[in-house]
Protein backbone atom coordinates (compact mmCIF):
# COMPACT_ATOMS: atom_id res chain seq x y z
CA UNK A 1 0.00 0.00 0.00
CA UNK A 2 1.30 3.23 -0.71
CA UNK A 3 1.46 6.23 1.76
CA UNK A 4 -0.24 9.12 1.54
CA UNK A 5 1.40 12.61 1.98
CA UNK A 6 0.18 14.84 4.51
CA UNK A 7 -2.76 17.32 3.83
CA UNK A 8 -0.58 19.86 5.75
CA UNK A 9 2.94 19.92 3.84
CA UNK A 10 0.48 19.94 0.05
CA UNK A 11 -1.18 23.06 1.11
CA UNK A 12 2.15 24.54 2.15
CA UNK A 13 3.80 24.43 -1.11
CA UNK A 14 -0.06 25.14 -2.98
CA UNK A 15 0.37 28.63 -0.81
CA UNK A 16 4.25 29.62 -1.31
CA UNK A 17 3.18 29.87 -5.04
CA UNK A 18 0.26 32.30 -4.28
CA UNK A 19 0.83 35.80 -4.19
CA UNK A 20 -0.32 37.45 -1.14
CA UNK A 21 -0.51 40.87 0.34
CA UNK A 22 -0.92 40.42 3.87
CA UNK A 23 2.05 41.92 6.27
CA UNK A 24 1.59 40.04 8.84
CA UNK A 25 1.41 36.64 6.50
CA UNK A 26 4.57 34.68 7.76
CA UNK A 27 5.47 32.74 4.27
CA UNK A 28 4.69 36.15 2.09
CA UNK A 29 5.26 39.03 4.66
CA UNK A 30 7.20 39.72 7.22
CA UNK A 31 5.77 38.46 10.74
CA UNK A 32 8.32 35.69 12.66
CA UNK A 33 6.96 32.68 13.85
CA UNK A 34 8.95 31.07 16.92
CA UNK A 35 7.77 29.89 20.04
CA UNK A 36 5.21 27.13 21.32
CA UNK A 37 3.05 25.33 18.90
CA UNK A 38 -0.52 23.73 19.76
CA UNK A 39 -2.85 21.77 17.25
CA UNK A 40 -6.47 22.25 17.58
CA UNK A 41 -9.83 22.02 15.75
CA UNK A 42 -11.33 25.45 14.01
CA UNK A 43 -14.18 26.26 16.17
CA UNK A 44 -15.28 29.68 14.91
CA UNK A 45 -13.24 31.69 11.50
CA UNK A 46 -13.20 34.92 11.49
CA UNK A 47 -12.20 37.33 7.89
CA UNK A 48 -8.65 37.57 9.01
CA UNK A 49 -8.29 35.23 11.95
CA UNK A 50 -9.64 31.60 13.56
CA UNK A 51 -10.23 30.60 16.94
CA UNK A 52 -8.91 27.19 18.01
CA UNK A 53 -9.68 24.85 20.54
CA UNK A 54 -7.95 22.00 22.50
CA UNK A 55 -7.91 19.54 25.35
CA UNK A 56 -5.23 19.01 28.09
CA UNK A 57 -5.05 17.03 30.60
CA UNK A 58 -4.07 19.07 33.86
CA UNK A 59 -3.08 17.44 37.10
CA UNK A 60 -5.09 18.40 40.55
CA UNK A 61 -2.75 18.04 43.01
CA UNK A 62 -5.13 18.13 45.95
CA UNK A 63 -7.17 14.79 44.48
CA UNK A 64 -4.06 13.19 42.71
CA UNK A 65 -5.84 12.94 39.62
CA UNK A 66 -6.02 14.57 36.45
CA UNK A 67 -8.84 16.84 34.65
CA UNK A 68 -9.72 17.39 31.26
CA UNK A 69 -9.68 21.02 30.13
CA UNK A 70 -9.95 23.26 26.86
CA UNK A 71 -8.09 25.85 25.94
CA UNK A 72 -8.88 28.12 23.29
CA UNK A 73 -6.95 30.30 21.21
CA UNK A 74 -7.33 33.54 18.77
CA UNK A 75 -4.59 33.05 15.72
CA UNK A 76 -4.38 35.54 12.89
CA UNK A 77 -5.43 33.53 9.46
CA UNK A 78 -3.52 34.94 6.39
CA UNK A 79 -5.28 35.44 3.00
CA UNK A 80 -3.06 33.21 1.71
CA UNK A 81 -4.81 30.45 3.63
CA UNK A 82 -8.54 31.85 4.45
CA UNK A 83 -10.06 29.34 0.94
CA UNK A 84 -8.74 26.21 2.28
CA UNK A 85 -8.85 26.81 5.98
CA UNK A 86 -12.80 25.97 7.39
CA UNK A 87 -14.90 25.16 10.30
CA UNK A 88 -13.69 21.92 11.79
CA UNK A 89 -10.64 21.78 9.99
CA UNK A 90 -7.71 20.14 12.14
CA UNK A 91 -5.10 23.18 12.36
CA UNK A 92 -1.13 23.77 13.78
CA UNK A 93 -0.75 27.22 14.97
CA UNK A 94 2.75 28.69 16.10
CA UNK A 95 3.24 31.52 18.53
CA UNK A 96 4.40 34.93 17.12
CA UNK A 97 4.62 38.55 18.37
CA UNK A 98 1.85 40.09 20.01
CA UNK A 99 -0.49 41.12 16.39
CA UNK A 100 -3.39 42.54 18.40
CA UNK A 101 -4.60 42.55 22.26
CA UNK A 102 -5.76 38.59 21.70
CA UNK A 103 -3.74 37.13 18.58
CA UNK A 104 -0.32 35.60 19.68
CA UNK A 105 -0.57 33.06 17.30
CA UNK A 106 -0.42 32.46 13.63
CA UNK A 107 -1.97 29.45 11.48
CA UNK A 108 1.33 27.43 10.45
CA UNK A 109 -0.45 24.32 8.42
CA UNK A 110 -3.85 22.83 7.97
CA UNK A 111 -3.13 19.12 9.26
CA UNK A 112 -6.25 17.04 8.26
CA UNK A 113 -10.12 18.32 6.67
CA UNK A 114 -13.28 18.19 8.66
CA UNK A 115 -14.12 15.27 6.24
CA UNK A 116 -11.22 13.03 6.82
CA UNK A 117 -10.56 10.89 9.82
CA UNK A 118 -14.98 10.34 10.60
CA UNK A 119 -16.82 7.94 11.51
CA UNK A 120 -17.93 7.64 8.25
CA UNK A 121 -21.31 10.29 8.68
Amino acid sequence: MKKEKPEGKVLAVAVKNQKCTDKKCHIHGRLSIRGRTFQGIVTKKMESRVLIEFERMIYVKKYERYKKSKTKIHAHLPGCMSDNIRIGDLIKVQECRPLSKIIHFAVVEKIKDKDEGGNGK
